[in-house]
């Protein structure tokens, strides 16, 4: 496959600078944290496994909390732009189970126990919880754009009322907060009808504690209710979020409806639609902050290593060589506030890198003081070097403010300083749910000159202009509802399979500037290759997929052998199963 050098020179460029703080990040863990947390038990004490490889090479990971009906599942199927295997949605709790979705060639469920036991998957801590739980987690694999650069987690709806006595067979809180640890984004969703938190809810926030930074909330299905209820249902949610989350900041709340259909309620579709835009911004970038996440975490461990080594360290310095070594063991539990506030003086730590004290109790009760290993100092002083030294060094390594035009060149690559956006995730732009139309927003080919001119703020047609434009093709209403009636696509993608794949597909997918290559090359008129892909690019996500590269091919073929007109909307038996509601969804009204 011929590629666009630049669009190599990216992904090289990102991909190398990416491996290069991955490497430093391994080698910094395993040389020195690695043999603390063994020597002290980290494992033990934190319910956390020793890290491997794989998590410091793993993609980010967003992981949606929330309860039953909220819209977890909606909101994946929204950013993938079609459904994905496995996928459940419905009024009652319908996800009961955790469900990772992972790219991949071709669509699939993975067994729980299968994704604990990759070795190219970061879930191999999962396995602590038992095959209880393993029964419970699944993988979905798909060809997908988005999961290119991320990992979604979609998690069991949250139960209420009664439901929540329900036992789920494994602790959920547990694996919730297993979880959270590794993500790089977690969302909150709340109903706008039930903002009720329940006892299990406040449970998983609860889990979610250390990690405010990565919280994010969404209040979905606003747009079922009005201006003035939308004032009174958001301040209820911030009420009811400063009691349950013990962060002093105010949460970040999303609001609107994040799904693919059209808004019940115009009332607030500017606020909407700024607000989704914030929200996929969040998302787009993540891949670009996923080393400075990766950096932040490592950090917050080793705080956490050196803490624990001071406090075994002097647990064990207070045992007795010979006698009462057990009475001393039960005195150091029962006084373990002011063993905390000891040790915090004597080695100026911070209250924030403690452990919590009942659950550290519980875990000492199990535990013979007289085993511990002392302190050493040495080790102590190479953690303090990484704190100091090492990781600062690695975060010269990274693009920052104060940077030359030159340096920033050298830390990111030309084409990367000229296109900041070139690794973004390619989230969701779909605007005609906001009652705008998008007549060239994702397609390489831009604009129509005809539409040019009309293109209002944002760069959006209204619906009674774009509905102007179309009506003068000549075309009938009937017509430009069920023109053209072609058939054998079946054929055209078994029969474009190799060629597809010929391409390079990328997890699945062509890259904009491949595809628009393969379209020049039909020969076919600006104008008409702009038309088409407005009709192939069917979840406007600016890639296509197979089954996309087989409708763009088939209406080409339409045109240049059978010289047939481009229709004004893709006829109903050419849309890929997968995608008709997509498509339903953005059908202007009175088409």
């Amino acid at each position: 496959m011929r590629e666009d050098s630049s669009s190599k020179k990216i992904m090289s460029d990102t991909s190398d600078r990416s491996s290069k703080v991955q490497s430093r990040l391994k080698q910094i863990y395993s040389k020195t944290v690695l043999p603390v947390e063994k020597r002290f038990q980290y494992d033990f004490f934190y319910e956390s496994p020793f890290l491997t490889d794989v998590e410091f090479d793993s993609k980010p990971q967003v992981m949606l909390v929330g309860q039953y009906s909220v819209g977890k599942t909606s909101f994946i199927r929204y950013i993938l732009g079609r459904d994905f295997p496995g996928q459940r949605i419905g009024p009652e709790p319908t996800t009961d189970r955790f469900t990772v979705l992972l790219n991949g060639p071709e669509e699939r469920t993975i067994p729980g126990n299968a994704l604990s036991v990759h070795p190219d998957l970061p879930f191999r801590g999962l396995e602590r919880f038992g095959v209880s739980f393993l029964s419970r987690f699944e993988g979905s694999q798909l060809p997908s754009s988005v999961l290119k650069s991320i990992t979604l987690i979609d998690t069991p709806g949250i139960l209420s009322g009664e439901k929540q006595r329900t036992n789920r067979g494994y602790d959920f809180t547990r694996v919730v907060s297993w979880f959270a640890e590794r993500a790089d984004l977690i969302i909150l969703l709340f109903d706008a009808h039930k903002l009720d938190i329940s006892d299990e809810l406040k449970g998983a926030i609860d889990a979610l504690k250390g990690h405010e930074d990565k919280i994010r909330c969404i209040l979905n299905k606003a747009d079922q209710i009005d201006r003035q209820q939308l004032m009174r249902v958001y301040g209820a949610l911030l009420w009811s979020l400063g009691k349950t989350m013990s962060s002093p900041e105010v949460a970040r709340v999303y609001v609107g409806s994040f799904w693919e259909e059209q808004l019940k309620n115009m009332d607030n579709a500017d606020l909407f639609e700024m607000e989704e835009k914030d929200l996929m911004n969040d998302l787009a970038i993540l891949p670009r902050q996923s080393a400075v996440r990766k950096i932040n975490e490592l950090v917050k461990r080793i705080r956490k290593v050196k803490t624990l080594a001071y406090i075994i360290g002097y647990l064990k310095g207070q045992m007795p060589s010979l006698m009462g070594k057990e009475k001393k063991q039960q005195k150091l539990i029962n006084d373990l506030p002011n063993v905390f506030r000891t040790i915090m003086k004597k080695y100026n730590l911070s209250p924030g890198d403690f452990p919590d004290i009942t659950k550290f109790a519980e875990k000492l009760k199990d535990s013979k003081f007289a085993e511990f290993h002392s302190l050493k100092e040495e080790q102590i002083a190479l953690l303090d070097k990484c704190l100091t030294v090492d990781i600062p060094k690695l975060m010269e390594e990274l693009p920052s403010e104060k940077d030359t035009p030159d340096i920033l060149r050298k830390k990111m690559g030309d084409m990367n300083l000229n296109n900041p956006d070139a690794m973004n995730v390619p989230v969701p732009t779909r605007n005609e749910k906001f009652g705008k139309q998008d007549l060239g927003g994702s397609n390489p080919f831009g604009y129509s000159e005809d539409v040019e001119d009309k293109i209002g703020e944002g760069g959006f047609l209204p619906p009674n202009v774009a509905k102007d434009v179309l009506l003068k093709t000549g075309l009938g209403k009937d017509q430009l509802r069920q023109i053209w009636n072609l058939r054998g696509l079946q054929d055209s993608a078994d029969r474009l399979f190799d060629s597809f794949q010929a391409l390079g597909p990328e997890g699945g997918f062509l890259p904009p500037n491949v595809a628009k290559d393969v379209l020049l090359k039909t020969g076919l008129g600006k104008d008409q290759l702009r038309q088409i892909w407005n009709l192939s690019d069917i979840d406007r996500d600016g890639y296509l997929d197979h089954h996309e590269y087989v409708v763009a091919m088939f209406l080409c073929d339409a045109v240049i052998q059978k010289n047939k007109p481009i229709p004004a909307e893709l006829p109903i038996g050419v849309v890929p199963p997968s995608k008709r509601s997509l498509l339903k969804a953005r059908k202007t009204e009175g088409f």
